[in-house]
């Protein structure tokens, strides 16, 4: 095996062709966060960026887009922000795992959305979780039909709240797919005002990922782009969401609705409105991601997975890495898995966040909240 280590944006039209023909050809790997134009992207933004090529005597077999940061650390490509990591390669590729680190020039990698089973990193693998999808295989109607199963009682709930919205809001449209930058404008703002309402770190505080945003809404491709829905009532934005999509799969990113609304179950009626649009455009699933809301178990109607654990080679660095990070890693998971613990973090971290809201008061009128836990 040959590895040799560029940036993203070196690749020429040949290279990511056949990074394009890899994930087309393993279904594992439908996902954009895997898709070389959303490498390509952060390369462009980020200068720790870097995409590790790997090549036998028939060609490339594979490429491991990741970061590196300062002293060797290594983590995935995107890292918070992001879904689902791992090798964009010929499902029988097993390597070293040690050794691609190395050329690589990692001392650790830390992962938790990797693609699971993949033969070169499933020996480190400490965890595996379920990610819930909508799955549009059998079609939407099979899909509803699954919904009402999993709790008719919310289906039930939902619908009678989408009819009241139309009816004393105005009536309902969603537009799928907006290509207008206002909107999406609108829908991070939202997204901003709910981060810090609710004690989170503002992600669009950050230049970079707002601009990261606008550059995936501008991408339009059979094979990836991004996808921004809204819901109205009457000419009123109610509830959002952007998120990416290869040819088949959209995966749940930043949704968002306005609390003035919250009465109605905005963010949920935009689900399956979303989920109906997304069907019917020939999607065959919504990845909602792992963690987070109860009602991703309703919506779901299949799960795939994604695996946590470590890789490191001996050194300082890994160690002092360890100690900084796998107790807060542990803690996480023990939080995320137990639903009175989850709760109470989320009162905790709203209560902060209106501690913080109630010092440093907002321009925006509109008191935003999260559509669902994904982001």
């Amino acid at each position: 095996m040959n590895i040799q280590v560029v940036r993203p944006g070196d690749l020429g039209d040949s290279e990511r062709a056949r990074w394009r023909e890899l994930q087309k050809a393993d279904p594992s790997l439908d996902n954009p966060f895997l898709s070389v134009e959303f490498a390509v992207a952060m390369d462009r933004l980020r200068d720790y960026v870097r995409v590790a090529v790997i090549s036998d005597g028939a060609g490339i077999a594979g490429f491991f887009p990741y970061e590196r940061h300062s002293f060797g650390i290594g983590k995935p490509l995107g890292g918070f922000l992001t879904t689902c990591h791992g090798l964009i390669a010929t499902p029988e590729l097993k390597l070293d795992a040690k050794t691609l680190l190395r050329a690589c020039k990692l001392s650790v990698f830390d992962f938790d959305h990797l693609v699971a089973g993949q033969p070169t990193f499933a020996p480190y693998e400490q965890d595996v979780r379920p990610a819930p999808v909508m799955d549009f295989t059998s079609g939407f109607e099979a899909w509803i039909d699954q919904v009402k199963a999993n709790s008719p009682k919310n289906l039930k709930t939902v619908r009678y709240k989408e009819r009241k919205l139309g009816r004393e809001q105005g009536e309902l449209r969603l537009a799928w797919a907006s290509a207008d930058p206002e909107v999406l404008r609108t829908l991070l703002a939202w997204k901003s005002d709910q981060y810090r309402r609710t004690g989170r770190v503002d992600r669009f505080a950050q230049p970079w990922i707002v601009e990261l945003t606008e550059m995936m809404h501008a991408e339009k491709s059979s094979d990836f782009g991004g996808v921004l829905t809204m819901l109205y009532a009457g000419d009123v934005p109610v509830a959002g969401h952007f998120g990416l999509r290869t040819a088949t799969t959209l995966v749940g990113w930043f949704p968002a609705y306005d609390t003035e609304f919250a009465r109605y179950s905005p963010g949920i009626v935009h689900h399956l409105q979303m989920a109906e649009a997304a069907a019917n455009d020939g999607l065959h699933m919504v990845d909602m991601g792992k963690g987070g809301k109860e009602y991703k178990d309703w919506l779901k109607s299949g799960v795939l997975y994604v695996a946590e654990g470590r890789i490191s080679r001996p050194s300082a660095t890994a160690a002092v890495h360890w100690i900084g990070r796998t107790p807060f890693n542990k803690a996480r998971t023990i939080v995320m898995d137990r639903p009175s613990l989850y709760k109470a973090a989320d009162r905790v971290l709203k209560g902060f966040g209106r501690v913080r809201t109630s010092v440093q008061p907002q321009e925006s009128p509109n008191v935003v909240k999260e559509a669902s836990g994904a982001s």
